[in-house]
């Protein structure tokens, strides 16, 4: 073994090591900086010696290839499903038909029942084989590039392990992962998740493994299957993934009384609102493989495991009147006003009515007594309507025609949930909005100004658009001030524009002057054009004439660009006022080109070659047509002509293969590729 490979499997180690103490254990021992120096190394050596690189690597968890379709296959064991019920009654006859049915004592293990999606995860000689979703029960589909980005997930075990087994449990999405993932759904103007476990099931479905690290998924294992496995108990099941490097349920207890199993119950069901995740129950299993084996089940549940269900925590609570919100990017959210009560522990006040549809769904008429549930939610949302208490001359609340802001006809975008307010340009809530996102830390991280001044600057009709921050002067701005009353108790807050926060504001301003291309690309605020395609769409175009001039065409070719976001950037680009905005920020010198280091030509072998990257390689395909710009090569989306080679990975489209053919295009491997750079 020589030296690189030494280090590149020390890295790995370590890096391993250091995951599995910060996502597993939570107990990280290096700093965020130290983690990612190490880390860039492994990525830097890798490319340079892409044969080292290996399944097992933590260079694999930034995502791959995007997913056209994913594979069904069929699983080893059936998931079967668990009996429910929502009863003590119910749980102590179960207790009886055990007891029946077994002739030693029986003993309980009590697991908190994970609100999320149900996964099967295969593993041989220690290495993550194959991930698969629950789907009928029978058969699911493989997910295992998007469940390698999830970093409770060990590719490598450590310790003692079986040499084939599978594990299952639950992919989850944290209460805070939540609330980020709908803050910067929002920022985009897309309907936000109603709830962390639709998060967790549409992140598994997506397409780009890419897109799916970003969501900030974890996950619990729980359940053995196989030969060997080192255990007669769940319990000690439990402790042995545990060893091996599993994220397994926080809490575990073993109990040999149904009324032990009842008073966990009892506790949990209070408790729960203190967990950072969401749980709708308890899972309640024999402990015993051998008795586990002799119960058996039937064709859809196992006998010797039972959920016990919370009831959904639900109140009934008159509706006083529904408030209409306008967002940043015009969309238009119903919330309902309600007499305030008590459930799961906070006062209630509100619940968000999501959009026309669910509006009309609920068929609210004025004055309603409604149901506010929280089960499950992070929100509370509102889950129907007692008719028996309804005013029968009440008439039904009907979703606004006109914005509630400036007027404008409300119009529904075909294939779109949400209702628009189109008035972007002069509708108040949207002029703010887009100041809001744009000053904003991911944008141009002007953190010497926030929402409260915006509101004073826009008061004061200093700004309409985010050109007009870069005509602020200290004249116009000292001595501005206004009252700002907190609703909640009726205090007051005085924001005053004295000398020291004046001169705060401006060197804000001007140091936004140094904010890259990718991120003021972003601070624009063009719909559905998020952090990472403004990345891309830089990294493509190179510079806002590049990218403002682009067809239709030409975007869709973009890695991550489907139609909806290409008609959005042509949309913004048409609009008179954009180009206008565009040109006083240019004149503000705002960075609208590249960084001269991403266009950096590490050596200039390839000679400007037209080259084609297809199918799926040892590393992200982004990091290979990086490669192909840094030795002097120019990446293109389709076959023609003009194309020198097609670099071909693993599950590369036979139409590009045929067309590459047909036309004599020489086909290249991976490393066919890597050996042409490193002979130059």
């Amino acid at each position: 073994m020589n030296s690189v490979e030494q280090r590149i499997n020390f890295l790995k180690e370590e890096i391993n090591k250091h995951n599995h103490n910060y996502y597993v254990l939570d107990l990280p021992t290096i700093s965020d900086f130290d983690f990612d120096q190490l880390l860039q190394e492994l990525i830097h050596l890798e490319t340079q010696y892409p044969h080292l690189q290996t399944p097992d690597s933590p260079t694999q968890r930034v995502g791959g290839e995007v997913i056209k379709q994913f594979e069904t296959v069929s699983h080893i064991f059936p998931m079967l499903s668990l009996g429910n019920t929502y009863s003590n009654e119910e749980l102590i006859e179960f207790d009886k038909r055990i007891k029946g049915l077994v002739s030693q004592d029986v003993e309980y293990v009590c697991e908190l029942k994970y609100d999320g999606v149900a996964i099967s995860l295969i593993y041989e000689n220690g290495q993550l084989l194959r991930a698969v979703t629950r789907g009928d029960g029978v058969q699911g589909d493989v997910v295992t590039q998007n469940i390698k980005t999830i970093k409770s997930i060990p590719l490598k075990l450590m310790g003692d392990y079986p040499s084939f087994f599978e594990v299952r449990g639950e992919v989850i999405l944290p209460h805070k992962k939540f609330d980020q993932l709908n803050l910067e759904k929002e920022e985009i103007g897309e309907q936000p998740f109603a709830n962390p476990r639709n998060a967790a099931s549409g992140s598994l479905k997506l397409q780009d493994p890419a897109e799916v690290a970003k969501r900030g998924l974890d996950c619990r294992l729980y359940l053995l299957l196989g030969d060997d496995l080192k255990s007669e108990t769940q319990y000690d099941a439990i402790r042995n993934l545990t060893s091996w490097g599993f994220k397994t349920p926080e809490i575990i207890e073993k109990y040999s009384t149904i009324t032990g199993v009842l008073q966990f119950i009892e506790k949990w069901n209070t408790e729960r609102e203190k967990l950072p995740f969401d749980i709708d129950g308890i899972v309640i299993k024999v402990n015993s493989f051998a008795q586990q084996t002799q119960l058996g089940a039937t064709a859809k549940s196992p006998r010797w495991a039972i959920a016990y269900k919370f009831k959904a925590k639900r109140v009934l609570t008159p509706l006083i009147s529904v408030d209409y919100q306008v967002g940043r990017t015009g969309v238009v959210t119903p919330v309902a006003n309600l007499k305030p009560v008590k459930l799961a522990g906070t006062i209630v006040k509100r619940a968000s009515l999501h959009n026309r549809d669910v509006m009309e769904n609920l068929d609210l008429h004025e004055h309603d007594f409604v149901y506010v549930e929280k089960g499950g939610e992070i929100i509370p949302k509102i889950v129907g309507v007692e008719v028996s208490q309804r005013d029968i001359f009440a008439s039904k609340i009907q979703f606004i025609e006109l914005c509630p802001e400036c007027g404008s006809t409300l119009i529904n975008k075909e294939g779109e949930a949400g209702t628009f307010c189109p008035n972007e340009s002069h509708c108040p809530p949207q002029i703010k909005g887009k100041l809001e996102h744009f000053i904003s830390r991911k944008a141009m991280n002007i953190d010497s100004l926030g929402e409260g001044k915006i509101d004073v600057l826009f008061q004061n009709q200093l700004v309409d658009n985010v050109a007009d921050l870069y005509d602020l002067s200290y004249e116009k701005l000292i001595g501005l001030e206004k009252k700002l009353i907190n609703e909640t108790d009726g205090s007051e807050k005085t924001i005053s524009f004295q000398d020291k926060t004046v001169q705060n504001i401006l060197n804000g301003i001007d140091q936004s002057k140094n904010i890259p291309f990718d991120r003021v690309l972003f601070a624009l605020g063009i719909r559905f054009v998020g952090e990472t395609t403004a990345k891309k769409l830089a990294n493509h175009f190179q510079n806002i004439n590049n990218l403002s001039n682009a067809t239709f065409e030409e975007l869709i070719q973009v890695e991550d660009v489907g139609e909806k976001v290409a008609q959005s950037i042509c949309n913004y680009f048409l609009q008179p006022e954009n180009l206008e905005i565009i040109v006083r920020l240019q004149n503000a010198h705002l960075r609208f080109e590249a960084d001269e280091q991403s266009k950096k030509v590490i050596a200039d072998l390839l000679n400007g070659a037209s080259i084609v990257v297809s199918g799926v390689f040892s590393i992200p395909r982004d990091q290979l047509k990086t490669m192909v710009e840094q030795y002097g090569g120019k990446n293109v989306s389709s076959i023609s002509k003009q194309t020198q080679f097609l670099i071909a990975g693993d599950n590369m489209g036979p139409e590009k293969r045929k067309k590459a053919e047909k036309l004599s295009i020489p086909i290249i491997s991976e490393q066919d590729f890597y050996n042409m750079i490193q002979q130059g």
